[in-house]
């Protein structure tokens, strides 16, 4: 498996196949919980409680796996190991930040949905908690499209991991 990772993206950029997948995985996740609103909106609470749900674990996985150690590798050492340029690691950390938040609250957003939070941390109002969750992923979503271009597309010299 990480031999495949490794391999040449196949998006056409300076991408790895690992960050490539990513970036298709995170479009995924993005498509998900929208169809997620749209089927809350529509008032199918049962199918948008099944599709955030499925995106919040896709997401988690994702960060987990592909994200946390290309991070930890090449953007919190302050050495800049990979050489990469100061907007590739100043949007890296934003996307982390963001994402960070984004997921965190996210999965309690959905732990609380799934009836699986402890009484004191359950809330009512869950149109503005999805909301704000919601927001969160679509900002990290597409701050993360940025750290793919400014790592990838367009740097003569892009990280390998």
């Amino acid at each position: 498996m990480t031999e495949l990772l490794h391999q040449p993206g196949f998006l056409g950029t300076g991408a790895n196949w690992a960050a490539d997948m990513t970036l298709l995985a995170s479009g995924l996740v993005a498509l998900l919980l929208t169809v997620g609103v749209v089927l809350a909106v529509r008032g199918h609470y049962d199918a948008h409680r099944w599709f955030q749900t499925s995106a919040a674990a896709l997401n988690a996985v994702l960060v987990l796996w592909l994200m946390v150690l290309p991070f930890r590798d090449f953007v919190a050492p302050a050495s800049n190991p990979a050489g990469l340029p100061l907007s590739a690691i100043a949007t890296t950390r934003i996307h982390a930040a963001v994402g960070f938040a984004a997921l965190v609250f996210g999965l309690f957003v959905t732990l609380r949905a799934n009836k699986l939070m402890p009484k004191f941390l359950r809330f009512n109002n869950y149109k503005a908690f999805m909301r704000v969750a919601y927001a969160l992923y679509m900002l990290a979503t597409l701050i993360g499209l940025f750290v793919y271009i400014t790592w990838f597309v367009g740097n003569p010299n892009p990280p390998s991991y």
